[in-house]
């Protein structure tokens, strides 16, 4: 479980984040939402350590993010909102296989978790094709993929389907149910409910740094246009 306790984070003279507490459980399909400036990705940054808040904790299964980074970057994998700020090599398996070896896997074990990351993102005849040729969707699988590999028990991904035609964007859509059914968490920001809003079990809005709503998604729709999000059934 992820609990987010009085969270605070400041940006010079604004709090970004005001005491943002929140608990999710395993497996669960959240999207986080809120217009832009809301505290969404700067809450998500916090969950495995790639900021440190000022105030509250974080804690993953229990233990303190701030005080074991490597446990909670375990545990849960990131996919940011453009794949090709994550990229750290040429070709598609060596950058999945990036995160195993800076675990200090053995050999086998980490071809193992490349060939399953990227066969679970149906890029497995990919392997040795080279990043900056693959269209935008297949990017945004690598990034799926080199986040899987580390065998994560929670997915957060960062406006994952911004940019996407419509084949990619369902692509990701069908690996993310895959995913969940198989037991991973899913936390899915992102400022557009189209094609999410019908999968997740919760919706979880921010404004202004707090959170004001936290709800299942059909009870949550009517309430978002109030909150600058737009309906996605309009």
């Amino acid at each position: 479980m992820i609990e987010v306790s009085d969270l605070r984070y400041r940006y010079g003279d604004v709090d970004v984040l005001d005491g943002v507490t929140l608990s999710i459980p395993d497996g669960q399909y959240c999207l986080l939402v809120g217009p832009n400036g809301s505290g969404k990705t700067t809450l998500v940054r916090h969950l495995n350590a790639l900021l440190t808040p000022d105030a509250g904790t974080v804690t993953v299964d229990g233990t303190d993010v701030t005080d074991d980074p490597v446990v909670a970057r375990t545990r849960i994998g990131m996919v940011f909102q453009h794949p090709r700020d994550q990229f750290v090599a040429a070709t598609v398996a060596a950058d999945v296989a990036f995160g195993p070896e800076n675990l200090g896997l053995d050999r086998a074990e980490i071809d193992r978790r490349v060939e399953t990351a990227l066969d679970a993102v149906d890029l497995g005849d990919a392997a040795e094709s080279r990043i900056d040729a693959l269209s935008g969707g297949e990017q945004a699988r690598v990034a799926i993929a080199g986040a899987l590999a580390m065998e994560p028990d929670y997915l957060v991904l960062d406006e994952p389907l911004v940019g996407l035609d419509w084949p990619a964007r369902k692509s990701v859509l069908d690996h993310l149910d895959a995913l969940v059914a198989d037991g991973t968490g899913v936390i899915v920001v992102t400022h557009d409910l189209r094609d999410l809003h019908e999968r997740a079990d919760r919706l979880v809005a921010l404004h202004a740094g707090e959170v004001v709503l936290d709800a299942s998604p059909a009870e949550a729709l009517d309430a978002l246009p109030d909150l600058g999000i737009r309906d996605p059934r309009c």
